[in-house]
Formats: C-alpha cells, structure tokens, sequence
C-alpha cells in the first residue's frame, strides 16, 4: 500500500516563521507533484526556537 499523505517540515535557524516566496512556491510545485500520483500534502510546517507555522492552520495549501 502506497503512502496518502505527505508532510513537509524544514527548520530556519533564523527564527523568522514566516515562509519565504522560496518556501510558498516550492509547496505548491509539491502539491500539484503529489497530486499527479494520489498523494495529499497535508502540511508544510517551518520550524524554528521561536515556534512553528503551519500552512494548514493558515489556510495556505
């Protein structure tokens, strides 16, 4: 049985927790990519010391 869903997370040792254009554009070239092959992105979180954000708890997927 192959995988449904896919979660991203990657740090940024800066602290900043907001996604950069990088990060929006490369979660949405892995969406459309995931759904060519059945596969759900389910979140992209970025993580640092100060907290995390969600692109799901922020409507962004």
């Amino acid at each position: 049985m192959g995988a449904t869903g896919l979660l991203l997370a990657h740090n940024n040792p800066t602290g900043n927790l907001q996604p950069s254009k990088a990060d929006i554009s490369l979660t949405e070239k892995i969406k459309v990519a995931a759904q060519a092959i059945d596969i759900q992105l389910l979140d992209h979180l970025i993580v640092s010391e100060n907290g995390y954000f969600s692109f799901a708890d922020e409507n962004t997927l």
